[in-house]
């Protein structure tokens, strides 16, 4: 599993902080989301993509070996 991030769009909402802590970061002077871990563990698949899937302004994208599914 591969993340990427669109830190253009991130609005600092934090849910990706909260749903995966191991994988992002929120940088302190702005909320914009740091990416820790661009190829995290498949142990970690659930949290990622529960990740990207409450990022409301879908700044965080998921692929995998089934390719891009978030």
């Amino acid at each position: 599993m591969k993340v990427t991030l669109d830190p253009e769009r991130c609005v600092g909402a934090g849910h990706c902080v909260l749903s995966a802590p191991e994988v992002f970061d929120q940088d302190e002077s702005d909320g914009v989301v740091l990416l820790l871990d661009p190829e995290p563990a498949a142990s970690l698949a659930d949290a990622v993509h529960e990740a990207a899937d409450l990022c409301p302004a879908r700044a965080i994208l998921v692929a995998g070996p089934d390719g891009l599914t978030a």
